[in-house]
């Protein structure tokens, strides 16, 4: 079964890239003129913007249940995350494809486009740093699972932001680097443009695909599904348990509700036995599953 990878460190680790990127790619698109190089200096100082979301939403996501709220706030890190994706389409993708537009039509030329290289070189070398640390923590969630797959079923949404922005980071370097050693090479600030603009494009299609994930864990997902099954093997092989006729899971942030519906593996007993032995699953259910914080267990005898 999948672990669960520490997405505060993996933010932490991305901020500090970001950071460290954003400056130099600053002072280094105010020098050369570079719009490939002024779209990724915007797309890193949104990245950083989008981690302090990030780890506002955790920390708010803390908070206890309360009488408005009585499964909590966990649910709250999605809000957040959603809306760093629609930042990094905004923010980033937008921006960049203005700024192509712009490229296209001003053909201005590049002053010391040597210093962009050394900058975005800097830039793919911090950023891969930081891609580093978070697929490190991303294989101690994904268990066998390839990475797309684990993109796809991962209820974890901090972690799959800071996955979608480290990867597109890196390839924006690479779109940006291309596009001015291009320049350099013919002279032609057309490159320079479609750099810019392809970075754009770029954003924008993966804070589409992150912003799907988030959606359907805002609307309310179940567990990964490795998880659930491992839930419903659980339960079913307590000697308490005859049979599940049905079992929900959903997922509120970090924590887990269950809700089972089952036959008793002795249904002559009375209400006070009955009682116990449903506590005793739920115990134990929550002592196998330490994130099940809530447990709804209602003995049945049909479906």
């Amino acid at each position: 079964m999948a672990g669960k990878g520490d997405s505060v460190k993996t933010i932490f680790y991305a901020l500090g890239a970001n950071f460290a990127i954003f400056v130099t790619k600053a002072v280094a698109a105010s020098i050369t003129g570079s719009g490939a190089m002024m779209a990724e200096a915007v797309h890193s100082l949104a990245d950083c913007g989008n981690q302090g979301l990030l780890l506002l939403g955790i920390q708010r996501a803390k908070r206890p249940p309360s009488p408005d709220y009585p499964l909590g706030y966990g649910k709250e890190i999605y809000f957040w995350s959603f809306l760093v994706a629609l930042m990094l389409f905004s923010v980033g993708g937008m921006f960049s494809l203005y700024e192509g537009w712009h490229k296209l039509h001003a053909h201005e030329a590049l002053n010391r486009p040597w210093l962009a290289v050394g900058v975005l070189t800097f830039g793919i070398i911090a950023e891969s740093i930081s891609m580093r640390a978070c697929l490190a923590e991303v294989a101690k969630a994904r268990g066998k699972l390839n990475l797309w797959q684990w993109f796809r079923q991962s209820r974890q949404a901090e972690l799959v932001v800071i996955f979608g922005e480290d990867l597109a980071a890196l390839l924006g370097l690479a779109f940006a680097l291309i596009a001015i050693l291009l320049t350099m090479i013919t002279g032609n600030p057309l490159f320079d443009a479609i750099g810019t603009l392809g970075i754009g494009a770029l954003l924008i299609v993966v804070a589409v695909f992150v912003a799907v994930e988030i959606k359907a864990m805002l609307i309310g997902q179940s567990v990964e599904p490795v998880t659930r099954e491992a839930i419903r093997f659980f339960i079913q092989e307590r000697p308490e348990v005859k049979s599940i006729f049905s079992l929900i899971t959903l997922q509120m942030g970090n924590d887990i509700m269950v809700a089972v519906q089952a036959e008793m593996a002795d249904p002559t007993l009375g209400t006070a036995e009955t009682i116990v032995r449903i506590n005793a699953t739920e115990a134990a259910l929550k002592a196998k599953f330490p994130e099940v914080r809530w447990c709804f267990f209602e003995p049945d005898d049909s479906n």
